[in-house]
């Protein structure tokens, strides 16, 4: 049977281009890079021939390899690298390679060293597709919240009916959130870095072999900083073996896209209930399809987007339990659990930014459910409004007024027919008093909120373009 994972049970992300980009396979690739890359490095400083590297690179590619076989083989050394590494060497024999490939191959390093470095190789490729997905979700947000600047909707608290906002506003708070969640992630993105630090992070070994090795003018710093380069990480100059910050750093980046992808789902899945109508999924063919109800159109990328949130955090526990825990120069279990939480983030952010691009950029909005559910609350939504501003025409002041209200909703009475009553035209006209129950007229800096935040887009999506 096929040991593949393909996503069978991970929706969020199946199917997208996080299923290959992080894939076991592409694990496997992504350490046979950096095994190769190092031999590189080592014939650049003629520490092994030209031919040990070509020798090496004709190795190291993962379709020349079982990894049913080699996952079999992982729990012997608690990691894929160590039986990697005997396939490798049993590849380079079958090839007829120099004794000396055998050699120069993972010299000097460890397999934390290739471990941690290929896991910063994968996030590599897929951050740069997450990104690409978060800023095309922040485009979608801001013509949204462009377009409804003006539109004015109910806001909830606490599930109920509030006071009057803008869809503009609601849009520019989601735009906010993927704009914080992309910057972090694209800072963290840029700060990928090399581990390599040999057995115990002395590099020891290698700096005895550099001792004994008078041609050559390298040393244990500039091989690590040729093979950052070689390899597009950033050279950090130590190692971090037992400093986990790098992980959690990229974790919690990973975790605030999910978490902000999934408050966007979230809302989108109240608004777009049949009973409230607001908003709805873009319609797309094979998408939303119900197994036994066929007038269902399920709003599943919303649904998926509130998946990735869910499952986020277990993991995000994951990395810092781990971290806590490292002990050593090399903890024993916390190193081990973070490969997989890390990788399942990654995918979940992939994936989550994968449907958020879609769902913002086809979300559509019906003007007449908002007018209704705003109209739902009544008067009672600017009840606020008017116990600030007609207070002292009311004998009892603010008090009096919250108990108009109540009898308002209580016996179904107009909250204006009863103020009507309270207040004498002498001291507020019918014209006057009409307005305080306009909700547009009680949207307080919304808009000045909103443009904000547009600016803010506006600024980042120049800085994205100049990079270009």
């Amino acid at each position: 049977m096929d040991g593949a994972d393909y996503g069978v049970l991970a929706p969020a992300w199946a199917g997208t281009a996080a299923a290959s980009l992080a894939s076991d396979a592409s694990f496997v690739q992504a350490m046979l890079d950096a095994e190769a890359g190092w031999v590189q490095v080592q014939a650049d400083a003629d520490l092994c021939s030209v031919q040990d590297a070509q020798a090496v690179r004709e190795v190291a590619s993962v379709d020349r390899y079982d990894l049913a076989l080699l996952a079999s083989r992982t729990p012997d050394g608690a990691n894929a690298l160590i039986p990697l590494l005997g396939m490798m060497r049993d590849l380079l024999k079958h090839d007829g390679a120099a004794a000396t490939a055998g050699t120069a191959l993972h010299r000097g390093a460890t397999s934390q060293d290739i471990i941690d470095t290929a896991l910063m190789l994968v996030l590599s490729k897929t951050l740069t597709l997450t990104l690409a997905d978060l800023r095309s979700t922040a485009g979608g947000l801001a013509a949204l919240a462009q377009a409804h600047r003006g539109t004015v909707c109910i806001a909830r608290s606490l599930t109920q009916h509030a006071l009057p906002t803008t869809l503009g506003w609601k849009a520019a708070s989601w735009l906010s959130a993927v704009l914080d969640a992309e910057q972090q992630l694209d800072a963290a993105a840029r700060q990928l870095r090399l581990q390599w630090g040999g057995a115990v992070a002395t590099l020891a070994s290698l700096e005895q072999l550099l001792s004994g090795q008078p041609q050559t003018t390298a040393t244990s710093q500039s091989l690590s900083s040729d093979l950052a380069a070689l390899l597009g990480l950033e050279d950090p100059g130590t190692p971090w073996h037992t400093n986990r910050m790098p992980i959690l750093q990229l974790g919690s980046a990973l975790g605030a896209a999910i978490a902000a992808l999934g408050t966007l789902g979230a809302d989108v899945l109240t608004a777009a209930r049949p009973e409230i109508g607001e908003l709805s999924e873009p319609r797309e063919a094979g998408k939303g399809g119900s197994s036994a109800m066929p007038q269902k159109q399920n709003p599943v990328r919303s649904v998926l987007l509130r998946n990735a949130a869910f499952s986020a955090p277990g993991l995000l526990s994951t990395l810092f339990t781990a971290a806590g825990s490292a002990v050593d120069e090399r903890p024993d279990g916390g190193w081990h659990a973070e490969w997989s939480a890390l990788r399942e983030l990654a995918r979940l952010a992939s994936g989550a930014a994968f449907h958020a691009s879609f769902l913002a950029n086809g979300l559509g909005v019906d003007r007449a459910a908002i007018e209704r559910n705003l109209a739902l609350g009544g008067d009672a939504v600017l009840s606020e409004r008017l116990a600030a501003a007609l207070a002292d025409l009311v004998v009892g002041g603010k008090p009096a007024i919250q108990a108009l209200v109540r009898r308002s909703l209580d016996e179904g009475i107009s909250l204006r027919d009863l103020l009507r009553l309270e207040i004498s035209v002498h001291d507020l006209n019918d014209q006057d008093l009409y307005e305080l129950f306009d909700p547009a007229g009680y949207l307080g800096a919304a808009d000045r909120f909103t443009e904000t935040v547009l600016a803010d887009y506006s600024a980042r999506k120049e800085s994205w373009q100049s990079r270009n």
